[in-house]
């Protein structure tokens, strides 16, 4: 059955790094990947995307600059570099896959596969 599998998530500190991973079924290849976040209280947001080759990405602009999102086909799965955490990066980070697109889209209406998400807590 297809699935999304986050891990890496914890406690940073401010100005520190974490890495997130999504590990995915085999099919995940070829679907544009992301990675949203939500905060409590607030609503779920998009904070980057990936094509299906890496070759094209899009970051939200609160985190241009300090997080870096990556795949690896051949281990099928998708990662999520956060350097220079700072405490509003807080939430729980969801992997999510779109079988509507191969490209790293900004509409979240096109992700219809998502994982369970790992919470991401950033201590200043």
């Amino acid at each position: 059955q297809a699935q999304l599998l986050e891990s890496g998530g914890g406690l940073g500190e401010a100005g520190g790094s974490l890495r997130l991973s999504c590990a995915a079924s085999a099919h995940f290849i070829t679907y544009g990947m992301a990675w949203f976040r939500q905060a409590p209280g607030k609503e779920r947001e998009l904070v980057a995307a990936i094509s299906w080759s890496g070759g094209d990405t899009y970051y939200t602009d609160s985190v241009k600059g300090r997080f870096t999102v990556s795949r690896d086909n051949a281990k099928r799965t998708m990662y999520l570099r956060m350097n220079n955490l700072k405490p509003e990066d807080t939430a729980v980070y969801y992997c999510a896959a779109s079988s509507v697109t191969n490209t790293a889209t900004r509409s979240s209406s096109f992700y219809d596969h998502w994982g369970q998400g790992t919470q991401v807590t950033v201590s200043s």
